[in-house]
Order: structure tokens, then sequence, then C-alpha cells
């Protein structure tokens, strides 16, 4: 059957709120899509793509980033699991907004429960004084 895949405007109004609450500044909206596929074998919730730098040399355009939630397993959640695996997943993108990846255990800013759980936290505070 394969991968189906879709754009995920719910997803990303999530992101968004989560964007204008919290110190992710240095992310180029416009340049940040997102994806709900169906039928991936991946035992993850979400994961993030960047276009490969040999591309978009080739092709001249800018950096791009692509989340894509796996809707077996993201679906499922509460609305704040899901809010949680978006920051994760926004925590990926390196301050630079350079094309790469931040590591999990990268030197300053972990990728980790730690670090996912601080920023939802701050998301709540925030949102609530709104």
């Amino acid at each position: 059957m394969g991968i189906k895949t879709e754009p995920a405007d719910d997803v990303k109004a999530i992101a968004l709120r989560l964007l204008d609450c919290l110190d992710f500044g240095y992310i180029a909206q416009p340049r940040l899509f997102f994806v709900r596929s169906h039928g991936a074998k991946a035992n993850c919730y979400a994961r993030i793509w960047s276009m490969p730098e040999i591309w978009r040399v080739a092709l001249d355009i800018g950096v791009y980033y692509v989340i894509e939630v796996l809707s077996e397993h993201f679906d499922r959640l509460s609305e704040q699991e899901q809010a949680k695996v978006i920051i994760h997943e926004l925590l990926h993108i390196p301050g630079k907004f350079s094309g790469g990846l931040r590591m999990h255990k990268h030197g300053g800013l972990r990728v980790d429960e730690k670090t996912v759980n601080e920023y939802y936290q701050e998301y709540v505070r925030r949102s609530a004084r709104q």
C-alpha cells in the first residue's frame, strides 16, 4: 500500500500557537511545513525533515523544514502530548535556521524530555496570560 501523506493544517495551527508563545524567533514560519503520513512503519510520533544542501543549491532555494506526524501514533495522543511532540521537533531546528538538524545530545540545548517539559510549562504560563 505504501505511505500516504497529506497537509496537516491542525498540526500547523498547534505549532503556530507554540511559536507565538515560545522563544523560537529564529524559525522562519513560512519555511516550515507540516504533513501527516498514514502507513509509515516508523515507531515514532513525528519526525523532522530538512532539504539537503545539494538540493537547495541545485534548485536555488532557501532552507525549508517539514515536520511529519505519523497518524497511527500521533493522532491518539492528548492535545498536551501532541504539543510536546511538536515542541520536540521544533527543538531540532538549530538557532541559525541553517538547514541542519540539532541532535538530541547537542552541547548547550539538549533535545530531551526535560527540555520539552520546560518549554511546555513555559507555553502554559505564557498562554494563560494572553
